[in-house]
């Protein structure tokens, strides 16, 4: 076997360093859909639909988030695994503990849960968010585009723009 053949790249996605299915699919929905870590707490089961490739995210108006084929993949594989888990659970919700499965009042996963699956990864919930989005805004100068992807109101698409797009910002004449 030649030296080349033996050579492994170096891990550095953020879904390379969680172990588990339900980390991945919580890093996936945030790093490449945007969501925050309140919306992914309180996704439901209904929200996903596989089968047409959709994840409804509910807000004060309804934004449909439109899988790509990896977060499809692995909100699959989760679903398979919660299943298998705990397949007599009635909790509503997507996304789902030892702890909330146990409970009586089925709550979504705690806060403590989500912040646990990116301490490792040296980054918060929201500031990948923030991240995500303007990436995606140094790519497009379109607010329309990021009100369409991330479920964003005009206003704050334009902060993203102009983060992103310094040259684009109005200057009034005085």
């Amino acid at each position: 076997m030649t030296q080349a053949a033996k050579y492994k790249p170096p891990r550095w996605s953020a879904l390379d360093r969680v172990n588990t299915l339900m980390a991945k699919l919580v890093v996936a929905l945030v790093a490449i859909h945007g969501l925050s870590r309140r919306e992914a707490r309180h996704l439901l089961l209904t929200d996903l639909d596989l089968a047409h490739g959709r994840l409804t995210v509910r807000r004060e108006l309804k934004h449909t988030v439109y899988l790509d084929e990896l977060t499809h993949t692995l909100a699959a594989d989760w679903l398979r695994e919660r299943h298998r888990c705990w397949p007599q659970t009635t909790n509503p919700y997507l996304l789902v503990s030892q702890q909330t499965v146990a409970d009586d009042r089925l709550p979504p996963v705690s806060t403590m849960v989500i912040n646990d699956i990116f301490r490792p990864l040296g980054l918060s919930p929201s500031k990948l968010r923030q991240d995500r989005i303007l990436d995606e805004a140094r790519h497009t100068a379109d607010p329309v585009h990021l009100m369409r992807v991330f479920g964003i109101a005009a206003e704050t698409a334009m902060k993203y723009i102009y983060d992103a797009h310094p040259e684009r910002r109005s200057v009034l004449w005085r």
